[in-house]
């Protein structure tokens, strides 16, 4: 039995609840939880994704829906707004409250401003509206489930005792707090996720500046050299150098 937001799920049989994984789950494609009251809408892409090698189960009514997908194994889940029983977002504020971080993109003919703001605020990672392409269907779910896990997402970063907090977006080198302006912020970004390795000029001005061209200036000298003073100031060991006649990097050693 789960007690989520008020909710009260037990883990008996799931009424209502057609399977249309086939006899290719697990081998080839992913696996897909659908949660729509449609029959329509439901059989046209439970038919595309078995088509295109992927395992697909579904739910016509909230309660099913969120009972298939607290017992996990699914890649992506594909659910309505508007379902009996549980509406899609009581089924994602759930799952997310009992720390199930499945993507979920929501389908749904509200598209509202609104509505889509809700869905994600919920715990969404994606929204689409209906009428719908299952091409853009498809690219959207591979792109969710390309994403890695929110486990597995840097959030800080170290060389030495520099840190950089990425959500925070601040810097500090052991107990002293490192004032960035937002380019230099994005350079020493892109210099410690490249740590130990030289990264040059024309690297810079493609990742940091978004120049596809040489602007014959001396821009990215200036912010290395500003960068430079404000993290290495006052401290024995240097973490950016120089490498002659290659560009640059961020390194602990010397």
């Amino acid at each position: 039995m789960l007690v989520e937001a008020g909710l009260s799920v037990d883990n008996g049989p799931a009424w209502g609840v057609a399977c249309f994984d086939g006899e290719i789950r697990g081998s080839v494609g992913m696996r897909v939880l659908l949660i729509e009251d449609d029959g329509e809408t439901a059989g046209y892409v439970v038919d595309r994704l078995k088509a295109g090698g992927h395992g697909a189960d579904h739910a016509a009514e909230g309660r099913d829906g969120l009972r298939l997908a607290l017992a996990g194994g699914y890649d992506a889940l594909v659910v309505d707004r508007m379902l009996p029983g549980f509406d899609g977002l009581v089924i994602v504020k759930a799952l997310r409250e009992a720390g199930l971080q499945t993507p979920v993109l929501f389908l749904t003919a509200r598209g509202g401003i609104d509505d889509r703001v809700e869905g994600l605020d919920a715990g969404g990672d994606d929204y689409l509206t209906k009428p719908f392409a299952f091409s853009e269907l498809m690219a959207r779910l591979n792109a969710l489930v390309r994403r890695p896990p929110l486990s597995q997402i840097k959030t800080t970063l170290r060389v030495a005792d520099l840190e950089m907090d990425l959500l925070g977006r601040n810097v500090r080198r052991g107990a002293r707090e490192i004032d960035l302006q937002p380019r230099e912020f994005r350079l020493l970004e892109y210099l410690m996720r490249n740590a130990d390795r030289v990264v040059t000029r024309t690297m810079l001005l493609e990742h940091v500046w978004e120049f596809h061209f040489d602007p014959k200036t001396k821009i990215v000298e200036t912010h290395i050299s500003r960068l430079r003073s404000k993290v290495d100031r006052g401290v024995e060991r240097a973490l950016i150098h120089t490498v002659r006649g290659s560009g640059y990097v961020i390194r602990a050693s010397s």
